[in-house]
């Protein structure tokens, strides 16, 4: 059986409006929050990475150009996560394809890696997700079976419903807190930045 291949959709369209300004040009370490997730998919067994933009792109798009990512544009951007993830999903061209969020400040490459391991290794599995401590975090890995039905869905379907709608071939693997972690205010960045510098 060929190996798997996949793709990433990182989404980073959104206006960042709990924030108050752009999340994902945050500084963490040094680097920028986006900057950070770029790096991660590049460090695992990802193939093709596209990035979704919407609101101001010109402030991202050094950044992805920076990486091996395509910059992709979703001129519908205020509709939502699900709009996104099928602007960039219609470039993918591999076997499965992962849900990335641009503000997931720690993504770990061996955690994606056994996710896509864990689908190679069960064809029926449709969905794979990390959970840690009961609670399912991302990113969430879709097989390509499920691509029509995404970019299928109408302007109020949610992903949560293609995702509900398979729970007996949605695979679970073990992750960490930081799969569960939102950052979407200035407190929430203040507790990242803080947790990962008391981190050794």
């Amino acid at each position: 059986m060929a190996p798997l291949r996949v793709a990433a959709v990182v989404l980073a369209a959104g206006k960042s409006q709990r924030m108050g300004r752009n999340k994902l040009i945050l500084r963490i370490g040094g680097r920028t929050v986006l900057d950070r997730v770029l790096s991660s998919i590049e460090a695992s067994g990802v193939e093709e990475v596209y990035v979704v933009l919407g609101h101001r792109p010109e402030d991202l798009v050094p950044i992805v150009e920076a990486h091996s990512a395509e910059a992709v544009p979703n001129p519908d951007y205020e509709e939502g996560m699900t709009s996104s993830f099928k602007t960039g999903l219609s470039r993918v061209s591999v076997d499965a394809a992962f849900l990335c969020l641009g503000d997931q400040v720690v993504l770990d490459p061996v955690l994606m890696d056994r996710m896509i391991d864990a689908m190679e290794a069960h064809p029926e599995a449709l969905i794979v997700s990390p959970v840690h401590e009961g609670k399912r975090g991302h990113p969430v890995l879709f097989r390509d079976t499920l691509f029509p039905e995404i970019m299928g869905l109408g302007s109020g379907d949610t992903m949560k419903d293609v995702v509900e709608g398979h729970g007996d071939r949605h695979m679970e693997v073990e992750g960490d807190v930081w799969c569960t972690l939102d950052m979407d205010t200035p407190e929430d960045y203040e507790m990242i930045r803080e947790r990962l510098a008391a981190e050794p």
